[in-house]
C-alpha cells in the first residue's frame, strides 16, 4: 500500500470515525453490503475486460484490413 494514499485518507483516528459511522450505519447488513460491493467491483472489471476486448479486436481488424491493401499494392506494383 503507498502512503501516499494513506496520506490521503487521513489519520488513524479519522478512519476509526469512519469505519464506526459505518458499523453504526450498517450494524448486522456491514457483511452482505461488502460483499455486494465487491460483486459489483468485480462485474465493473468484467466490463472494462469486455470494452477493452472489443477495441483491440476492432484495432487488429483494422491493421488487417490494411496490412492487406498494402500488400495487394505492392503486388499490383511489381
Amino acid at each position: 500500500m503507498s502512503f501516499e494514499l494513506l496520506a490521503m485518507i487521513g489519520s488513524p483516528t479519522q478512519l476509526i470515525i469512519i469505519a464506526a459511522i459505518a458499523f453504526l450505519l450498517f450494524g448486522n447488513r456491514l457483511p452482505s453490503v461488502m460483499r455486494s460491493l465487491g460483486r459489483s467491483v468485480t462485474e465493473f472489471k468484467k466490463g472494462v475486460a469486455g470494452i477493452e476486448e472489443e477495441i483491440d479486436s476492432a484495432v487488429n481488424a483494422e491493421v488487417k484490413k490494411t496490412s492487406s491493401k498494402d500488400a495487394a499494392s505492392d503486388k499490383s506494383e511489381e
